[in-house]
């Protein structure tokens, strides 16, 4: 029996119940059911085969003591060949399966983890440290595919102790009894073992665990920490927590030493009694030697099942713990709903709102947000992408009068597309990481890196948009980084774009080219700029300047700079000249109010360049 094997990963894994880790056990254990089933049946026959090898071996025996060397021992012979092909081709086959198995779990469950910190945002970040999320991936996911990799020995093994039980019961009472009874004895000496071995390595998985987010959070912060100077104390942490991982380490290895060694003399010990038993019941003529021959090997057999039910039994209790871990991962609510959304969608062109600011986007503008505070403007920003529910529960945003935690997040993200400072690059090939949606010609992906002037990024990846980046662009500067991201971003084409600080990292001529592409590009699109660099700001349509979480005042970057002090608005506009790097005394004194995109002079460049938030 064959079944068809999906190519990993797969288009949906599903959603698992979080009640408990055996309940995740069994939903993957359903999930893969019939390459499960399969290797099953494969794992029955080929311990079948093995169970009967020592019966037809004794036959072959006896019959040859009888009748000597002839048709009938060749015949037997024949007999223990087909078996032993059987076998082969059984276990050939039924490794492939258990490795299929092992695969499918342990990627289903790397892809489910995959998926929920995708969807979690900063949530995830916020209940769990990052070593958990980490060892969820690259630890936990290969322990619990461990148990559906051995799911067919297993079973195979139970089958065979039942089959071997019944001959040799039925061969000889007392040995049957023995060997039928004194196998489950060993067994349950070895299952004492079992829970400190459990309570071990959960002991030294939150260890692990503990290890892994200090180490993370020490590499991303190292920079910081050369500056005050806190590397010795990082390290001295790091280290004992090393010491601390080791010691658990030790005390797991230790009880599993134990357990590995009565894997070995028990076993031992019951195969030298059986063979002293059978000896006695041989000598007195109450088995044939054949028989004996056949006990041995039984009893020899018999070994294997029992270690493979004691290997079965740790990996369970290690997977048993992974999946905990698991489902406390899985268990994080992502920071914007994943059910459909109740309201129909609004037109297209229809009007954002951020209630709390007051900050309105009118299709079709180029707007600029300022703040005195960089953080508050981002916020605002981030909000009108919604990417907190939660937290963004008391200051809805509109859509055409429709509340967007009310839209559905897919047609959210296709519609409004919030491209953050800080950018986000994946390992893969440069085209595709530009062009995320797909579906766009190579001149567009060249036009969108002509806006975000990011060429450079083409010499410097080999093969350009053909190249491989590595995982987070670090072959790139963060200037490159930064304009990738800003390309992407164009690419996307939303209806509503909204670009927090898209040029803080890269140099003031570079920043006058692009802002002045930016707002070509984008003219008659609705967008949204959070910037406080006059080389941008002097581009787009509006400029809406923030003060406490509200918009105070508005007007064209040239109309807030000139604006009089004794004006309604002028101490507004005072403290925007001030966000921005600029003074009236500072303002160039030829520059032309009428005009809405002059070319900045070198003056201007300067000054911007100290303005750049």
């Amino acid at each position: 029996m064959l079944v068809t094997v999906r190519p990993l990963p797969l288009p949906d894994p599903g959603t698992p119940p979080l009640t408990g880790p055996g309940a995740f056990l069994w939903w993957l254990a359903r999930r893969q059911w019939g390459i499960l089933l399969v290797a099953v049946l494969l794992g029955m026959i080929g311990f079948l085969c093995q169970a009967v090898m020592p019966y037809v071996l004794g036959r072959a025996l006896d019959e040859g003591l009888d009748a000597g060397f002839g048709p009938v021992l060749l015949g037997w012979a024949a007999v223990m060949l087909g078996i032993g092909l059987v076998q082969v081709g059984s276990a050939a086959l039924g490794h492939r399966y258990d490795i299929e198995n092992w695969l499918r779990s342990a990627f289903t469950t790397s892809q489910l983890v995959g998926d929920t910190v995708a969807r979690s945002g900063h949530t995830i970040t916020e209940e769990l440290p990052t070593g958990e999320v980490v060892s969820a991936v690259a630890s936990d996911a290969l322990r619990v595919g461990e148990v559906y990799a051995i799911a067919a020995r297993f079973a195979g093994s139970l089958v065979a102790y039942a089959v071997v039980a019944g001959i040799m019961l039925s061969t000889s009472l007392r040995l049957g009894l023995v060997v039928a009874l004194g196998l489950p004895v060993v067994a349950g000496i070895l299952a004492f073992l079992v829970k400190p071995l459990q309570q071990r390595q959960a002991a030294q998985r939150e260890a692990s665990g503990r290890l892994t987010t200090l180490g993370a959070d020490t590499v991303s912060g190292l920079r910081i920490l050369r500056g005050i100077g806190g590397e010795k104390v990082f390290t001295d942490r790091y280290r004992a927590q090393s010491q601390t991982v080791r010691e658990t380490g030790v005390r797991v290895a230790t009880t599993q030493s134990y357990l590995d060694g009565l894997q070995v003399l028990l076993p031992g010990l019951f195969v030298a009694l059986v063979l002293y038993l059978g000896a006695h019941a041989a000598v007195a003529g109450d088995i044939s030697p054949g028989q004996l021959v056949a006990f041995y090997g039984y009893a020899a057999f018999l070994s294997w099942p029992l270690q493979i039910a004691t290997q079965t039994l740790q990996i369970t209790t290690r997977a048993h713990v992974a999946a905990k871990k698991l489902v406390k991962v899985l268990s994080v609510v992502p920071a914007t709903g994943a059910t459909p959304g109740t309201a129909s969608a609004p037109p297209a062109g229809s009007v954002l709102v951020d209630d709390a600011s007051g900050v309105e986007l009118h299709p079709g503008r180029v707007v600029a947000l300022v703040s005195v505070d960089p953080d508050e403007s981002a916020r605002i920003a981030t909000r009108m992408g919604r990417f907190d529910d939660v937290a963004e529960a008391g200051t809805p945003v509109h859509l055409g009068g429709v509340r967007l935690a009310d839209l559905d997040k897919d047609a959210v993200r296709e519609r409004i597309v919030v491209a953050e400072a800080t950018p986000h690059l994946f390992s893969g090939v440069l085209g595709e990481e530009i062009d995320v949606r797909g579906g766009n010609l190579e001149a567009e992906l060249l036009r969108a890196i002509m806006v975000a002037d990011a060429h450079d990024v083409l010499d410097s990846v080999p093969d350009g948009l053909a190249g491989d980046l590595p995982e987070k662009g670090r072959s790139l500067s963060g200037g490159q980084r930064q304009r990738v991201a800003l390309a992407r971003a164009i690419l996307t084409d939303p209806e509503i774009l909204v670009l927090v600080e898209p040029t803080s990292a890269v140099d003031a001529h570079t920043e006058a080219r692009i802002a002045e592409r930016l707002a070509e590009v984008r003219r008659g699109r609705t967008t949204l700029v959070v910037t406080a660099s006059p080389l941008v700001l002097d581009h787009v349509d509006d400029v809406l300047f923030v003060e406490d979480g509200r918009v105070v005042t508005h007007g064209t970057h040239r109309e807030l700079l000139h604006r009089p002090l004794d004006a309604h608005q002028g101490e507004e506009a005072a403290r925007y000249r001030a966000a921005v790097g600029r003074s009236m005394d500072e303002a160039p004194a030829a520059a032309d109010p009428e005009d809405d995109h002059p070319t900045p002079g070198s003056d201007e460049l300067a000054d911007a360049s100290k303005g750049v938030s």
